[in-house]
């Protein structure tokens, strides 16, 4: 089966920058496209960035010049570098993938979540 596996979260001051990993592991034959999204206390989960295998790029506009996705494809794993963090980037954020296990159709798989938390 495939995992995805979320590393980098913790707790920030305002201004400050953080990145966070997601790793894939399993049976994978080709991945798709990758992404972040986050959800804070009381909200819907938001796609905050996502990125396809040929490298285009797509921001939600609340960090858009703030954070930056990038990906590894021979690592399977998906980055995000988040800079001039604010209060209201705190949250869980989940890492997603559409991942082909060899069976010709891809799967969107979910991370754990790992906590961001930006306060002084």
């Amino acid at each position: 089966q495939v995992q995805l596996v979320e590393s980098g979260g913790g707790l920030v001051q305002p201004g400050g920058s953080l990145r966070l990993s997601c790793a894939a592991s399993g049976s994978i034959f080709s991945i798709n496209a990758m992404g972040w999204y986050r959800q804070a206390p009381g909200k819907q989960r938001e796609l905050v960035a996502a990125i396809t295998s040929g490298g285009s790029t797509n921001y939600a506009d609340s960090v858009k010049g703030r954070f930056t996705i990038s990906r590894d494809n021979a690592k399977n794993t998906v980055y995000l570098q988040m800079n001039s963090l604010k209060p209201e980037d705190t949250a869980v954020y989940y890492c997603n993938a559409g991942i082909d296990s060899g069976s010709y159709y891809y799967e969107y798989y979910w991370g754990q979540g790992t906590q961001v938390t930006v306060s002084s």
